[in-house]
């Protein structure tokens, strides 16, 4: 391969801070808030012109498995300080307090309606369908009022900027480069927080990561999200009711021409008249993140796809004569990618343990295992799976996470990635002020702090070593505690 080399020069240094967050998504919002309110100097750095990630630029605005099958809800924190934001904007649709847990046919049978079956419907080990407690979101409220929270928690923030390259001291993080309209400049800081989604930040430090994934897997795949409104979605149904061979004759030659048959009913009381397609993008291989020829060909080929879907609908499905093209993602659909090899990895194993780790921070509703979550209904993420194996001055916040890909798929969604953030943030912090690195972080004060932000964790009895699962969790603790 040809090449050319690039000449030295000096970069200008915009800020030296405390906590320097790469990526503006879910998890590096809340690690921003929670590492500026727990008293660390903080800058936010994020490539596109607004914040959200996925759930605003990607238009995955669904926040689902707040609660387990039962409607127990398990995660708290920054998701519901979110959550309640919005629903003041009345920006938000989330299940009724009275519904979670519901087996009530209406209820559910309102949700398989919307096809948003797979977020908010489980089934028990006898069958029966229930309903879980999960949200979706307006995304264009979202931005702003994540900006208000970024810039309210005392966070700098800069747009527009993208961190491409990381600077190292021996085998710590120090900073970050990060290129905009103003030219490449450096941020140095204490604590470094990847949260790129892709570990774009990790990668270049030179970490460990795992980028294993099997192809029908979820997170192999690539989705383009747009949404199409001004639909007569009574007269959809009524003819969907009493024509459902011509329905499906539709879809099926819909198909064929290469356009999207399924979407979601949009639940936004906001946004009546309003379908949403989540059009996944499944290869013959699976699709890689972090090529970018792979996500030129992909966008184009999903924009032209959309326009075959929108043109037919308008001329042949009864109720879709004055849709129109309302919105569609400025990013596509990453939905896994590169994962961290962390001082701690979740692999199967821990869905059948039930195991408290001394370093919780974060309790999950495990809904998507079948019998083995009908058992084991929660599960416990540790700290250590945040804190790469092999590279000081840095941690990880959201889908990155040190995961097996079984694990991943299911616990890489928004509330998952905003739990993480608001763990990293707060860890990150709290070595700050104790001047150490983020991996001997004290477990017991990272909890106290993360209950009093809110968070749900379980109560811990004088913990023993010994009496742990695994030898990884013995190590490290009689190592840094």
């Amino acid at each position: 391969m040809k090449t050319v080399r690039e000449p030295a020069r000096d970069i200008k240094v915009w800020r030296e801070v405390d906590v320097v967050v790469v990526g503006g998504g879910p998890g590096g919002v809340s690690a921003a808030i929670s590492a500026a309110r727990s008293g660390a100097k903080t800058v936010l750095i994020e490539r596109y012109g607004h914040l959200g990630g996925m759930a605003t630029g990607g238009l995955v605005n669904i926040i689902p498995n707040l609660s387990d099958i039962t409607g127990k809800q398990h995660i708290y924190g920054l998701t519901m300080e979110l959550l309640n934001r919005l629903d003041k904007r009345g920006a938000t649709s989330y299940t009724k307090k009275k519904d979670r847990g519901s087996a009530d046919k209406k209820t559910v049978d309102s949700y398989l309606d919307a096809n948003l079956g797979w977020f908010y419907v489980r089934k028990d080990l006898a069958g029966q369908q229930h309903v879980l407690y999960s949200a979706v979101v307006d995304p264009e409220i979202l931005k702003t009022e994540l900006n208000d929270m970024v810039l309210g928690a005392g966070s700098e923030l800069l747009l527009h900027s993208w961190g491409t390259q990381v600077i190292m001291e021996n085998n710590a993080v120090k900073g970050v480069f990060f290129e905009s309209k103003s030219g490449r400049q450096a941020i140095l800081g204490k604590v470094i927080i990847d949260a790129t989604g892709d570990g774009d930040l990790f990668v270049a430090a030179g970490a460990e990561f795992d980028n294993v994934c099997d192809n029908k897997r979820r997170t192999a795949w690539l989705a383009f999200v747009w949404w199409m409104t001004n639909i007569n979605l009574r007269k959809f149904d009524k003819f969907k009711a009493s024509q459902p061979e011509k329905h499906k004759e539709l879809m099926q030659e819909l198909g064929k021409l290469g356009g999207y048959p399924f979407f979601f009913k949009g639940i936004l009381k906001n946004q009546p008249n309003t379908v949403w397609y989540h059009s996944m993008q499944p290869q013959p291989q699976r699709t890689d993140a972090m090529d970018v020829e792979q996500l030129t060909k992909i966008d184009v080929e999903a924009r032209r796809r959309a326009i075959i879907t929108h043109d037919f609908m308008k001329k042949y499905m009864p109720g879709f004569e004055k849709a129109f093209i309302m919105l569609t993602a400025p990013q596509l659909g990453t939905q896994g990618g590169r994962r961290i090899i962390g001082e701690y990895t979740l692999s199967e194993k821990d869905l059948e343990s039930d195991e408290i780790f001394e370093d919780t921070i974060a309790v999950l509703a495990n809904n998507d295992y079948g019998d083995i979550s009908n058992n084991h209904p929660t599960l416990c993420v540790p700290y250590r799976c945040l804190v790469p194996k092999s590279v000081d001055g840095l941690l990880v916040a959201g889908r990155a996470f040190s995961s097996a890909d079984t694990i991943n798929e299911t616990f890489n969604i928004i509330p998952h990635c905003i739990a993480y953030g608001q763990a990293a943030g707060t860890a990150a912090a709290l070595a700050v002020k104790a001047g150490i690195e983020p991996r001997k972080v004290d477990y017991k004060a990272l909890r106290t702090n993360l209950v009093k932000q809110g968070v749900n964790l379980p109560k811990m009895e004088k913990y023993a070593p010994s009496s742990a699962k695994d030898d990884s969790t013995k190590e490290y603790y009689q190592k840094y505690h």
